[in-house]
């Protein structure tokens, strides 16, 4: 009997599986410091223990980023080991703060399969959760992937393609415990932007640019344990490994700060599209797009709806082509809420 693991395949998944992934995580301050060193990341209520302190919170928790990324690689060798691409994400939340100290491990449903007409692979929709060492669900969300299959001739399973929101209600989100943003310090924060200084259309060219380099970019993969052949093995690729989009979002987000400083806790993930392959050297820039405003229960929080977009230098605020495709120069296209200072 064979000892090693090939990863899964698309016939190998059937819809309603529950799957626990190896191996739980406990998180440490290290895993902040290296995320602020991939990533030039400076929003305070994750820097600062004290400014998190003055927004209600007991410290600053770990970035809702590096959350996501600890969560998602687990799952990689169970869902997307041999993935052909990540698709896009949906109905994801963010429900609990992770603090230092905290044991993270991985939770997977498998909620759809449609097999593609080429008949060598498959699209799997599952839905994701991390849970923490008292079993609470800090953070879910749907994603699908596309995978070979291992046996061509393997039958089709019938289709199912799971019915998931095009974006989470105001309503849906999730609001950290204790958050107050009444006694803001904007000065500490970087900017004086608050939600009712957005406009719903309006849109933020974030005007920075960061070249994504192979090694920074296989440091982030061996830290989220983020498996997938194509991120690793240049042999699984027939031109060089991909950029894990993960990396993309992260470095988006990070660049989005000038001009978002004030958009601390992403709270909902409504949609997600790698649109095109990010590759080492590529530089990159992004521009956010107001998509909705609400307000919140707690107080002197505001939610703010924004599709943030990454681009390989391309102009800001260009997004698809007359046929409706991604422009070539499009990486991400990102749907999120986010909470800021009303």
């Amino acid at each position: 009997m064979a000892k090693t693991n090939p990863g899964r395949f698309f016939e190998d998944y059937t819809v309603g599986e529950v799957i626990d992934h190896a191996v739980p995580r406990t998180v440490s301050g290290g895993e902040r410091a290296l995320y602020h060193a991939l990533y030039p990341m400076r929003h305070a209520l994750y820097s600062s223990d004290e400014f998190a302190r003055s927004c209600g919170l007991p410290a600053a928790p770990i970035d809702d980023l590096a959350a996501f990324h600890i969560v998602f690689g687990k799952t990689v060798p169970d869902v997307s080991l041999n993935a052909v691409a990540n698709l896009g994400y949906a109905e994801g939340r963010w429900l609990k703060p992770v603090w230092p100290g905290d044991t993270i491990r991985s939770q997977s449903e498998v909620i759809g399969l449609k097999q593609n007409s080429n008949g060598r692979t498959g699209v799997v929709y599952v839905r994701s959760r991390g849970l923490n060492q008292r079993g609470e669900t800090v953070m879910e969300y749907a994603r699908w992937v596309m995978l070979r299959k291992r046996n061509l001739d393997a039958p089709a399973p019938e289709a199912v393609i799971p019915d998931l929101k095009n974006s989470l209600a105001p309503e849906d989100l999730v609001i950290p415990e204790g958050l107050d943003f009444t006694g803001y310090d904007f000065t500490l924060a970087g900017e004086k932007h608050r939600l009712s200084d957005y406009e719903i259309g309006e849109t933020i060219d974030h005007v920075d640019g960061v070249t994504i380099e192979e090694a920074e970019h296989m440091m982030a993969t061996r830290l989220w344990q983020n498996t997938s052949k194509v991120h690793f093995d240049v042999t699984a690729r027939p031109d060089q490994r991909l950029i894990y989009g993960g990396h993309v979002i992260s470095m988006a987000r990070a660049l989005s700060f000038n001009g978002l400083a004030n958009a601390q806790v992403i709270a909902g993930l409504n949609g997600g599209a790698h649109a095109n392959p990010c590759l080492a050297g590529n530089t990159v820039k992004a521009w956010s797009e107001v998509l909705d405003k609400a307000e919140t229960s707690a107080p002197g929080v505001g939610a703010i709806r924004l599709r943030l977009v990454a681009t390989k230098g391309g102009a800001p605020f260009e997004l698809k082509g007359p046929d409706g495709k991604y422009l070539p120069d499009v990486l991400l296209d990102l749907d999120y809420w986010a909470l800021m200072p009303v």
